[in-house]
């Protein structure tokens, strides 16, 4: 299945086909009104990859920002230091 677009009439109509035919091949399917997109459905496992990659890029951003703006360490004096931040105790 690749993604489908119907009226939320027809998906309201059939919402139980929908979620399973989205749950089994995890693509959106596109809402419309009045002939217009209104909204993406999607499973929440597919949303969950999503979201993932989302914040997978938005680290990658940050990164290459940090490397423009010169903001960068020697990895083992970073690597010591969360090493030592987990040896000390709490409390």
């Amino acid at each position: 299945m690749s993604d489908a677009i119907i009226s939320l009439s027809d998906f309201k109509a059939e919402a139980s086909q929908w979620l399973k035919q989205l749950q089994e091949h995890t693509d959106t399917v596109v809402l419309t009104q009045n002939g217009r997109a209104s909204a993406v459905v999607q499973s929440f496992e597919s949303f969950q990859r999503m979201q993932q990659s989302l914040a997978m890029l938005k680290l990658l951003a940050q990164g290459e920002a940090d490397v423009q703006a010169g903001k960068l360490g020697d990895q083992d004096a970073v690597f010591d230091a969360l090493q030592r931040k987990l040896e000390t105790p709490h409390g």
